[in-house]
């Protein structure tokens, strides 16, 4: 028997005022374009920005459903408005926030499994890892270099082989 170890590394910042520009400018979108998630039943509105590598910038916000398997987060929205729009583009950078409307919004917040596994899809068909940088309305952020780590033992197109 064989142990691996998987590590990577976070970098956390007590807030958006320690961000270099570019990183607080998309925090700031993601966390302005909150109000146009559509949340009526979790009452948790997720915002979504991201700076392609030719530098337009996309959002995505969650909008649910009374349906809840027919609802979509805000990185999934964001993903496929940037392929859509922006066909061919790698995303350079994601900022992804939360106002929760009924508590706190002062702690970073990882997406779902299944954005996981849609960010590493993505970043694996563009050949470029995504920069994720993660915060609420206010407090801490964290940046991960690259979405890939958020699952490490992501299903690919290799395993279809």
């Amino acid at each position: 028997m064989v142990k691996e170890e998987l590590k990577f590394t976070i970098e956390v910042y007590d807030s958006s005022d320690e961000l270099n520009e570019a990183d607080a400018f998309l925090l700031s979108e993601a966390r302005s374009v909150t109000q146009f998630a559509y949340a009526p039943y979790s009452n948790f509105q997720v915002g979504a920005v991201a700076k392609l590598v030719n530098g337009e910038i996309v959002s995505g916000t969650n909008q649910e459903n009374a349906s809840y398997p027919a609802g979509i987060c805000a990185e999934r929205s964001l993903l496929s408005t940037a392929a859509s729009n922006h066909p061919g583009v790698a995303i350079e950078t994601m900022a992804i926030t939360y106002n929760n409307l009924k508590g706190e919004s002062n702690t970073p917040v990882s997406p779902c499994g299944i954005c996981r596994q849609t960010l590493s899809e993505f970043q694996n068909r563009y050949k470029k890892p995504i920069r994720i940088i993660l915060s609420g309305m206010k407090g801490k952020v964290q940046i991960i270099d690259n979405a890939g780590f958020l699952l490490p033992l992501a299903f690919t197109s290799e395993d279809l082989k």
